[in-house]
């Protein structure tokens, strides 16, 4: 399994290195922000940046938040429900859909693509210590 989350990394790290940022929003219409799928753990604006907004695992509007709406595994708003009727969807700054960042296998247009794929898998690990999950998936 190491070997494979090494390989999944550098595919990432490659593929995302000279992508735009990819934008998470959540809400009934998908009008709330979630912050930046492949930002820097620098960025505050990033899921990965464990002290900001969008990377705090006790922030309202992380995704990282078991206990809040756009976080927890019983929320129709949230990535981890596998029955959500309204999951984030990922966009890119043109408002272009990327799919829907979701667990829910019975919801047409999911986002398949190795980090939505890994962050979807791997939610409950990557929640525990979202910095070393940063930097296992893109350094």
């Amino acid at each position: 399994m190491k070997k494979v989350l090494i390989l999944t990394a550098l595919i990432i790290q490659s593929v995302f290195s000279y992508c735009q940022a990819l934008y998470i929003y959540g809400g009934e219409n998908h009008d709330v922000f979630l912050g930046i799928l492949n930002g820097s753990k620098f960025d505050s604006k990033s899921v990965w940046n464990e002290f900001g907004t969008y990377g705090n695992k006790y922030n309202s509007l992380s995704i990282w938040n078991e206990y809040g709406r756009y976080g927890n595994s019983y929320s129709q708003y949230s990535p981890f429900n596998p029955y959500a009727s309204h999951p984030p969807v990922i966009v890119d700054p043109d408002g272009n859909f990327y799919g829907y960042l979701t667990v829910n296998q019975y919801k047409s247009q999911g986002a398949n693509f190795d980090i939505a794929n890994i962050i979807c898998e791997y939610n409950e690990y990557i929640r525990e210590d979202v910095g070393e999950w940063y930097d296992k998936l893109f350094n």
